[in-house]
Formats: C-alpha cells, sequence, structure tokens
C-alpha cells in the first residue's frame, strides 16, 4: 500500500482575502475593497481540473475551504467548487467540507448558501470572549456579534468548531479559566486554542521589537494556561487529540488529520501547499503567493512554484514531527519504512525515563508532558 493512504487524500482551498489585518497573522493573507469574484471562480475550477486529471480514481476524505476569510466568498463560488470536485473525484461517504469563518454579521448570512452548497463544517475564527481583547487583537467583531453568528452557524451546521487564542496581553490564569469554561458551556464538539505567539513580520512582530507590545504572559504562566486547557477540556470530554486542537471522540477535524498522518493533500490557491504522490514520488507543490500573480496564471502550472521531490528521509522526518503532535503518536514501522533506518532506542529509552514519550514496541506517542516540549522531544528523535 502506498504511504499516503495511511493518512488519507485532501483538497485545500485558499481564499486570500480578508476584510482587515489582524496584527498577529502571518498567513497570506490581503485587505482587498475590490475582488472579481467571476474571475477568482473560474481561477478556481482551472485548477481542479488540472489536479484531478493527475488524481484519477482516488477517494477524497475531505476539502477544507482557509485563509484569509473565506466566508467572504459568495455561495455561488462555493457551489461551483464543490459542484466540480463531485465531478471528478469519488467522495468517501464521510466527506468532510470544512469552511473557515469569520464571526461577523455579514459572513453569518452566507452560512444557509455554504450549507445547501455541502459545507458540513465550520471553523469560525472568534479568538476571544472579551471585547477589549478582541480590539487588541486587531478583531472586527464583538463577543455578542460572535455568539449571534455560532447561534445562526449551529442552526445550519451539525460540526462547528471555534478558535481561541490564549496567554494574550495581561490575561491572567484565573482570566483564562473563566473564559475557556465559557468557550466549553458553547462548544459543539471541536475547540482550537492556541497560545499567542508573536510571528516576524507581523505588526505585533515590529512593536515587540520596539518595545511597544508589553503585558505577555511569562513562560511559566503560558505553561500555567496550557496546561489549565488541557485539564479543563478533558474533563469536559473533549481531550486534546493534538497539540493545539480537543474534541469529542469521533469529532477530530478530519482534514487535519490528513497532515498530521502525512496523507495527501492537494493546495490551490495563492500560497497554498500542497503534498502529492505520484508513481512513488512524494512531492511538494507551493503556488506563489501573490494574489494577483496566482490569478493571473491559474490557467496551467504557472500558478506555482516548481515541485519538488521529497526524499524518504525527509518523509519520515515529517511523519515524525508531524505524527507526535497526535496524542495517538506514531507507527514505529511505518517510520522506520519510510527512512530506511529506525530510531535510536537509546534514545527512545532516555526519553521514556524523562516521561517525555511512550513507547508500547509498535507506537511511539509523546506525552502531555513532552508535548509542551514537542520541539525538544523532535530534535532528540531525529537522526543527525
Amino acid at each position: 500500500m502506498e504511504d499516503w493512504r495511511y493518512g488519507g487524500f485532501g483538497l485545500y482551498l485558499h481564499w486570500p482575502f480578508c476584510a482587515a489585518k489582524c496584527p498577529y497573522c502571518d498567513f497570506n493573507s490581503h485587505v482587498s475593497n475590490v475582488i472579481d469574484h467571476d474571475a477568482w471562480r473560474t481561477a478556481y475550477l482551472r485548477q481542479i481540473d488540472r489536479y484531478a486529471a493527475l488524481t484519477t480514481g482516488r477517494v477524497l476524505n475531505s476539502v477544507f475551504f482557509g485563509g484569509g476569510t473565506p466566508s467572504l466568498m459568495p455561495a455561488e463560488t462555493v457551489q461551483a467548487i464543490l459542484d466540480r470536485i463531485r465531478h471528478h473525484w469519488t467522495l468517501a461517504n464521510d466527506l468532510e467540507i470544512t469552511l473557515e469563518a469569520n464571526p461577523g454579521s455579514v459572513e453569518a448570512t452566507r452560512f444557509a448558501g455554504y450549507a445547501a452548497a455541502g459545507v458540513n463544517r465550520i471553523s469560525m475564527g472568534i479568538q476571544a470572549l472579551n471585547d477589549t481583547d478582541l480590539r487588541r487583537l486587531g478583531r472586527i467583531h464583538s463577543v455578542a456579534e460572535a455568539r449571534a453568528a455560532f447561534d445562526i452557524a449551529r442552526s445550519h451546521f451539525d460540526r462547528v468548531s471555534f478558535d481561541l487564542i490564549y496567554a494574550r496581553q495581561d490575561q491572567t490564569l484565573a482570566d483564562w479559566r473563566a473564559e475557556l469554561s465559557e468557550a466549553l458551556s458553547m462548544a459543539v464538539d471541536h475547540l482550537s486554542l492556541y497560545q499567542l505567539t508573536i510571528e516576524p513580520g507581523t505588526a505585533f512582530g515590529a512593536r515587540q521589537d520596539a518595545g511597544g507590545l508589553r503585558g505577555l504572559p511569562t513562560d511559566d504562566l503560558a505553561v500555567d494556561m496550557y496546561e489549565v486547557t488541557r485539564d479543563l477540556c478533558g474533563a469536559a470530554g473533549m481531550p486534546a487529540y493534538e497539540v493545539s486542537n480537543h474534541a469529542a471522540p469521533g469529532a477530530e477535524s478530519r482534514h487535519n488529520l490528513i497532515y498530521w498522518r502525512q496523507g495527501d493533500y492537494i493546495g490551490i490557491g495563492p500560497g497554498a501547499h500542497g503534498r502529492l504522490t505520484l508513481d512513488g514520488t512524494r512531492w511538494a507543490t507551493e503556488a506563489f503567493s501573490n494574489p494577483a500573480r496566482w490569478l493571473g496564471s491559474s490557467h496551467d502550472a504557472k500558478s506555482e512554484k516548481p515541485w519538488a521531490a521529497v526524499p524518504h528521509r525527509d518523509r519520515a522526518g515529517e511523519y515524525l514531527m508531524m505524527g507526535l503532535r497526535l496524542s495517538t503518536g506514531i507507527d514505529v514501522l511505518r517510520y522506520e519504512n519510510l527512512a530506511k533506518a529506525p530510531l535510536d532506542p537509546s534514545v527512545i529509552a532516555r526519553l521514556t525515563d524523562l516521561g517525555m514519550v511512550q513507547f508500547d514496541g509498535t507506537t511511539l506517542a509523546a506525552t502531555a508532558q513532552g508535548r509542551m516540549l514537542l520541539n525538544s522531544v523532535i530534535t532528540e528523535l531525529l537522526p543527525d
């Protein structure tokens, strides 16, 4: 069996536009007052046709509209894309179709159209449950708008997830405990909970460099917040199945599991990445990030950088790095088949003694403590 089949096959579509650029965001997102929706719809359909010709006979497990803010897309565009996908691929019986949404009133009016098109899961970027911190984060919605949009989403979709950011400026442990408890009272079956990280090239990054980003938590406080997150979500029946993601059993994000389990996925849209196995070679794909350049060349492969073959050693490294993010860990035999070499048993033994990993002879998984220090664990495990 080809290795990618252990993870599945998905399709990611990147919508690069937002109503405003958040100061912490380092994603490929752009603010534009004029968008030619007909041209963008045509571009996505062309790219779907191109990739479908390369992957005939596959069963598609998931579709993910990411961004940017895909909830700014007209429902007609989503409908056309999904109709084209249905035309080309056999769909899994449990096909997951996720669309990321901002919780504003304008976006919420499109939810009925997205549901009619076939979207069956919404992921909402709520980010905070108090208005002061929403303003600090550059969000353009209020808590009241977020709650209203969330209720509308629940009326149209059985599966609704939302994101929160913690370790924010001047946030105390008690603040986060209370906010997370409130979030859990709202949650359906999935939460994505991310620690605020300050990335180079963002507005927050520039502000921090200038000494103007005050009140960020100490490392010890951030660790305490992570532990509270894990404990409260676990007690509420949504344990961490990945470092930053929590779900009721069976409600995990199927699309993201494809990434973490090293399946194949097509990436379409400005800046989108993909991994695609063809004739035994796994290729890394990356589209050009500039929206105008991507749109102008979308009729052929010139919208992408040259494909790069991923060597077996790198495939094994990706599997290790991504798979250890999951609470279920990795299949060691699968790793060894990719790497053409075993993991160092002395390193596994040492990390086990330190309480960082668990190994039953078949599966290697990071412990809760190990996932807090995952970069160090991975560095230890990867061969020089």
